[in-house]
């Protein structure tokens, strides 16, 4: 038997935390039939103060060390002189490149212009907008605002390699791209790391588009998955939108990867791409789904056959649950949080069960 695996979990925030829970149950040796180790750092927004972020640093060292991290979601308190956004910390400490949202059609939930197939947006995690130098000169009406903004080309490169193998695992096209041609020097950078991945993955099918163009024929999309690597600020308008085509962003998850020197996989975060929802904190009404979701997303990454077949499991198991009218209030349905989690983790062990006993055949 290989060695369990270490992932790093952080805990969060009102509904955020909670979600996290339900999770980890899914996550259970007598649920996926193997052990994990778990090792556990409180990224509450109470903690995070008490440690002035010592304990973010120490979650992203230990991530750096065992490769895999499944976090809830925090709060980010909106005082500059407050601890700030412990994912931005994350991401740079990790050396994050790439961001991975992918959106997929829930049964039962009227998507945005008969969107069906799953769209992933590959988002530079990076420079760009976010991390921009910004000032101003004059007053008046003569005021003007400078920005400088830089990308460089690893992580284009990053993006646009993670892009095509993401869209051969789909089966997917890769679509999209920046707006080269008013920024052939800039953006022009990603249009050529994506032209160059073309030509290392010549089985992937290849659509580029400028990114006003991306929008635009989203919206009359309704057939093909797609693969969209995109800028930082682009990638997370994109991802927005791509993730409320489906109608909700509960069947959605966010992967945040960086990469050894030869482009592989180096560390894994997965999460919800939602909030602490402090509305619904302590009802037992929110929807897991997501966070489930994304704990399977980061089982692939563990390159086992059982754990391959495990997040299989969670994905069909969670998809189906909802098919056959087990949902939660945001879907429609009046099953409680625990409930639509313990029906999940029933039909996995179910088909955990049937796939062994079938695995000759």
């Amino acid at each position: 038997m290989p060695q369990p695996k270490t992932v790093v979990v952080m805990t969060g925030d009102q509904t955020g935390q909670e979600l996290l829970e339900e999770a980890l149950r899914v996550l259970k040796p007598e649920v996926i039939g193997f052990d994990i180790d778990f090792r556990f750092y409180d990224l509450s927004l109470e903690h995070r103060r008490k440690t002035n972020n010592t304990v973010v640093y120490e979650a992203a060292s230990a991530m750096k060390k065992y490769g895999f991290g499944l976090k809830a979601a925090t709060i980010t308190p909106e005082d500059q002189n407050d601890v700030g956004s412990p994912n931005a910390i994350l991401r740079r400490e990790i050396d994050g490149k790439v961001i991975i949202r992918t959106g997929r059609r829930i049964p039962g939930v009227r998507p945005v212009a008969g969107t069906n197939s799953p769209i992933s947006v590959i988002r530079m995690a990076t420079g760009d907008s976010y991390e921009a130098k910004e000032w101003r000169e004059n007053e008046g009406l003569d005021e003007i605002a400078y920005r400088t903004e830089r990308i460089d080309r690893r992580t284009c490169r990053a993006v646009s390699e993670f892009a095509f193998q993401q869209a051969e695992k789909m089966g997917a096209k890769v679509f999209g791209g920046p707006k080269y041609t008013v920024s052939p020097v800039y953006e022009g950078m990603l249009k050529e790391e994506m032209d160059a991945a073309s030509k290392r993955y010549p089985q992937v099918a290849y659509e580029p588009q400028l990114i006003d163009a991306t929008y635009a024929l989203l919206i009359n999309n309704s057939g093909e998955p797609l693969v969209i690597p995109a800028l930082n600020r682009d990638g997370d308008c994109l991802s927005d939108l791509v993730l409320q085509l489906f109608g909700s962003i509960a069947g959605a998850e966010s992967i945040l990867i960086s990469f050894d020197d030869q482009f592989k996989t180096k560390v894994v975060m997965a999460e919800a791409p939602h909030g602490t929802a402090p509305s619904l904190y302590g009802k037992n009404i929110a929807n897991p789904m997501a966070m489930i979701l994304a704990s399977a997303s980061l089982l692939t990454y563990f390159d086992q056959p059982n754990a391959i077949h495990a997040s299989r499991a969670i994905y069909e198991a969670t998809i189906e649950t909802v098919r056959e009218g087990t949902r939660t209030a945001d879907l429609g349905g009046s099953a409680t949080t625990t409930e639509l989690t313990d029906e999940i983790i029933s039909k996995i062990q179910t088909k955990l069960e049937v796939w062994s006993t079938m695995q000759n055949f």
